[in-house]
């Protein structure tokens, strides 16, 4: 048997993994998230989760592909304890990676397209009507959107073809390298803009009046949410790298440097957009319209704004293509470890499938924009994304804690000596108790609550129905990790 690949440096491992948790999480919602919550309050309660939750799942994940030296489709099988029934869990993995990637290739293409426009220089000069109806005529164009969406994954899948080390790691490092580069650029560029500093004092000094007039339980759940599902944990994607992982440094000292490149991507993002948002007179909570709508109105009265607006959206672009590439990785991998299929053939197969499986999301802003499947107003795009936030990534994690805590699974001392094997900070035994009981629970009550939160204002009638739904998940999660055969 081909012996598996394995990353040529450590910082290949960490700047691909970086790469995937590094999406449009970071640079899109969290600065307009922030906004929404008051600046620097938010930001602190932030980092306060994205270190009770985002590191241990992160450990968790990694640690599991690093022991098994399997992707998701075998891990479980080579560690779990016999007569037990966690290898059920791998399709996880790949639904969540298809589902996930049928709409953000879409997104994905949507960077590339306002990257080419700015440019061109197809927005500079126009209107705030104007440029606010050049998004809206984008998604009326299902052609434009399906031609950029093949783009971006041709572009990603071309990437994974030539392999772990000469394209994933290769071609990801430098789009990374070139990403942050391009961010402190952006956020330098911003600080100087006229009345900056009342932007980043909104964004870096806390004010607890700015918490009082939003609630802090919504506040502290929006953190909780954001830190949650910034890493992008639960579907495989960061146990797949750490099946490529070599043995001699720890997985928690891994972590933490892949945590702080995602967290350094996410602030600087807010100075790239609060600063500018404050120099405009434009509300930096302005929701999602603000990276499409927002920003290339802000780069029109720039001084070179067609430099700046084109250099914005190829970092976006660099941002969104990474994840791609990484999740591509995660379904490719699966098969190849499933399977026993060649690299090239599995990329064949699924560059056909991938593009067939995008299109519902592309047409549901136009041809299908009239089937609403989770409530009015919502489109194809909104149930792929609910899916896979609200439903793959939390309960994903959830499978991953759990089977690193369980005696069923592969338990905690398995876990733990794999996750401090080589140099670096170790996983101290108190954690165990906290990863066996209070992080679950955490998991159970971030995952309820974006189904209350989703279908709440939708009526009494799809939030009681949604949440059954949501209970019999659970149910289903805890049935499994709890079996056991009583003779094995």
């Amino acid at each position: 048997m081909k012996e598996r690949e394995k990353f040529g440096s450590r910082l290949g491992f960490i700047l691909v993994s970086a790469g995937c948790a590094v999406g449009l999480g970071n640079v899109w919602k969290f600065p307009y998230i922030c906004g929404e919550n008051g600046g620097a309050a938010f930001v602190l309660i932030y980092l306060v989760f994205l270190a009770i939750l985002g590191f241990p799942i992160m450990c968790a994940e990694f640690t599991v592909g690093r022991g098994s030296g399997k992707g998701a489709a075998r891990a479980f099988e080579e560690l779990e304890t016999k007569g037990s029934k966690w290898h059920h869990f791998k399709w996880v993995s790949v639904v969540g990676s298809y589902v996930l990637m049928a709409f953000y290739t879409m997104v994905a293409g949507w960077m590339l397209y306002y990257a080419w426009r700015e440019a061109r220089g197809s927005l500079a000069g126009l209107e705030p009507d104007e440029v606010s109806g050049a998004f809206g005529t984008m998604l009326s164009q299902p052609g434009t959107m399906t031609i950029w969406m093949i783009v971006a994954v041709l572009l990603s899948f071309g990437v994974c073809v030539l392999g772990l080390q000469k394209g994933v790691e290769k071609i990801t490092k430098v789009m990374m390298l070139l990403l942050l580069i391009l961010i402190v650029v952006l956020a330098v560029h911003s600080l100087v803009l006229p009345n900056a500093s009342e932007g980043v004092k909104f964004y870096m000094v806390p004010n607890l009046d700015s918490i009082k007039s939003r609630g802090l339980g919504p506040v502290i759940f929006d953190a909780m949410t954001h830190a949650f599902f910034t890493l992008s944990v639960g579907i495989g994607a960061m146990e797949i790298f750490g099946s490529y992982l070599k043995k001699d440094r720890t997985i928690g000292g891994e972590a933490v440097n892949i945590i702080l490149i995602d967290t350094f991507v996410a602030l600087m993002a807010g100075f790239i957009i609060i600063p500018a948002c404050f120099a405009y007179g434009v509300a930096p909570g302005a929701g999602p319209s603000l990276l499409f709508i927002t920003l290339p109105n802000i780069f029109n009265h720039m001084a070179g704004g067609r430099i700046w607006g084109t250099a914005f959206f190829v970092f976006m672009s660099f941002a969104a293509l990474s994840t791609v590439i990484a999740v591509f990785e995660n379904i490719i991998a699966f098969y190849i470890d499933l399977k026993g299929f060649s690299r090239k053939k599995v990329v064949a197969g699924n560059v056909i499938f991938m593009i067939l499986l995008s299109l519902p999301a592309v047409l549901g802003f136009n041809k299908l924009a009239a089937f609403q499947p989770i409530g009015p107003g919502s489109s194809i795009m909104d149930l792929e994304d609910f899916l896979v936030s609200y439903n793959l990534l939390p309960l994903g994690s959830m499978i991953f804690v759990l089977f690193c805590t369980k005696k069923n699974g592969w338990g905690w001392e398995g876990f733990r000596k794999e996750a401090n094997e080589g140099k670096g900070p170790k996983l101290p035994e108190w954690l165990r108790f906290y990863m066996s009981y209070i992080l679950p629970a955490i998991i159970v009550v971030v995952y309820l609550k974006g189904y209350y939160d989703t279908f709440k204002p939708r009526g009494t009638g799809y939030l009681v129905g949604w949440m059954i739904f949501a209970c019999v998940l659970l149910l289903a999660i805890f049935g499994i990790a709890n079996y056991k055969k009583k003779d094995a």
